[in-house]
């Protein structure tokens, strides 16, 4: 397993090096594609028959990872564990739609994108907003969820009784690094302590539980699954107030990354989200955020 982290390192660091110029890298052993075939085109990562997923498997109710195969989890490769929650519900059923079994492989959240861009993996399906500057490094099927914006607080907090975002200046304040709540979000509340972002919605949500910081930002589905594991939470929800947070689609919309080109994937992909609602997609979270342990 030390060593599969370390190849997905050095993949890291020779994507990044070939965004600025660099010369690419082939794909990582076990992998089911490519970074780049004879005539340009993306591979479909597919080709064997296997749909290779990176997701962090830390990040509930997105996805989770857990002991066992209870609920219908997915063994994470190279280890005794198993991956759960909304993001393997959803790749479950794009599998069974195009007939491909399933692969999860865990990643941290700031390797999943340069690990699709080696073809390390084929899909990162992670609860990832689909903004402009993610989508010049790679494409991305879906949406497959719209995740409303909210603030996340102690029940017995100052900011408790918070209509607005306007009300939560001075309060000290945090969220995940790489996210939009983090580096568009946050700073839209005028006076507030913005501390260094936490390295994972985990590592958030104990920041908040602890006392560390007055409230997070986040979306609604991990709000919703940080409700379970931390009773003494309080929901910020400012939609409707005329004091929220501004955001484009491109925040909300949550897509899947695909590797740039891969047009047959993400069209296979497609085809499937393409037929599913807003409904479908909330009652799928519906179902993890039910079968989420408390400790995830």
């Amino acid at each position: 397993m030390k060593k599969f982290f370390a190849l997905v390192l050095a993949l890291a660091m020779t994507a990044s090096l070939a965004a600025c110029g660099g010369s690419s890298t082939p794909a990582a052993s076990g992998s089911s594609s490519s970074p780049s075939s004879a005539d340009g085109a993306a591979p479909s990562g597919v080709e064997d028959g296997v749909l290779t997923v990176a997701m962090e498997c830390g990040y509930a109710p997105y996805n989770w990872s857990q002991p066992d195969d209870s609920n219908n989890a997915v063994p994470i490769r190279d280890t005794n564990e198993y991956a759960n929650g909304y993001d393997v519900m959803m790749a479950k059923k794009l599998c069974e739609a195009n007939g491909w079994k399933l692969e999860i492989v865990r990643l941290e959240w700031e390797s999943l994108v340069p690990a699709v861009q080696s073809g390390a993996v084929d899909a990162v399906i992670a609860g990832q907003s689909m903004t402009a500057e993610r989508a010049e490094q790679v494409d991305f099927a879906g949406p497959y969820l719209f995740a409303s914006i909210i603030c996340l607080t102690k029940a017995d907090s100052a900011f408790a009784n918070a209509k607005g975002i306007s009300d939560l200046a001075g309060g000290s304040c945090t969220s995940q690094q790489g996210t939009i709540w983090y580096e568009t979000c946050l700073p839209q509340i005028e006076g507030a302590d913005i501390r260094t972002a936490a390295e994972s919605a985990p590592a958030m949500l104990m920041a908040l539980e602890t006392g560390a910081v007055d409230f997070v930002c986040t979306d609604m589905p991990t709000a919703q699954g940080a409700m379970v594991a931390y009773p003494d939470f309080k929901l910020l929800n400012f939609s409707g107030s005329g004091d929220d947070f501004t955001v484009s689609d491109e925040d909300v919309n949550i897509g899947i990354s695909v590797m740039k080109g891969n047009t047959v994937l993400k069209d296979a992909m497609n085809s499937v989200l393409s037929g599913m609602t807003t409904d479908d997609f909330n009652d799928l979270m519906a179902q993890a955020v039910a079968v989420q342990p408390i400790g995830a």
